[in-house]
């Protein structure tokens, strides 16, 4: 019997949906809470936990903790050359 190979999908279609934007133009005033939040949707949807067993639990609030910092760093060392009115028409 013929199978269907599996389709390739787009990046833009595998990024949970729910961790939005935090870079300038996009968004403003990025707080901690935020930053923590997108890491923590991040953590939740890469090890398929809402929340962890308690045996995973300080390895699951670790990986927020770094990714919260990656996030951070990364967003202090972005440069954005396109002036926000550009960045929202495109």
């Amino acid at each position: 019997m013929y199978s269907r190979p599996e389709p390739v999908l787009a990046y833009g279609r595998l990024m949970c949906r729910s961790i939005k934007t935090l870079r300038e133009p996009y968004a403003e005033n990025v707080t901690d809470d935020d930053v923590r939040a997108a890491a923590l949707q991040y953590v939740r949807k890469v090890s398929g936990f809402r929340t962890p067993a308690r045996h995973n639990a300080e390895a699951f609030s670790q990986a927020v903790d770094e990714i919260a910092a990656a996030t951070r760093a990364l967003l202090s060392q972005i440069e954005v050359r396109m002036p926000a009115s550009a960045a929202r028409a495109s």
